[in-house]
């Protein structure tokens, strides 16, 4: 995946404005790898004996995988980029992740997919922070 979002950023035929081709690069693979880790980490909670006190998890998964897939495709696209759009998303994406990291860590004793969930969340948070202290 990151040698396509790389290659994609690449061959983009006008000029990103000044954009941090690595940092945006890598806060798209971020955006998508959490997406996919969200959305299989509500699949198994539903999945748990215990659901009902998994509400929570569930609903943030869900929100978080939206705003994660929507980050990302808002990045990929470049003509008539506005900045205060991009940076409003990434900044929404950082908050996003950070409220599912910390509700997926309260469960990452009980439960490894909360635990893997929780670890790609942080990782989307710092990316989409790095790419936010690139755009100004």
């Amino acid at each position: 995946m990151a040698t396509s979002v790389k290659e994609m950023l690449n061959t983009y035929p006008a000029d990103l404005g000044g954009v941090d081709r690595e940092a945006m690069a890598k806060c798209i693979e971020e955006c998508i790898a959490c997406a996919q880790a969200c959305t299989a980490c509500a699949d198994a909670c539903l999945s748990e004996g215990m659901v009902g006190e998994l509400t929570k998890c569930i609903r943030t998964d869900m929100d978080c995988a939206d705003i994660c897939n929507t980050t990302g495709a808002v990045l990929s696209r470049h003509t008539g980029y506005d900045a205060n759009i991009t940076r409003a998303i990434v900044q929404a994406c950082a908050t996003a992740c950070k409220a599912c990291a910390d509700e997926c860590e309260s469960h990452a004793d009980m439960h490894e997919h909360c635990r893997v969930c929780a670890e790609a969340c942080r990782r989307c948070e710092q990316a989409c922070n790095g790419l936010l202290a690139t755009l100004g």
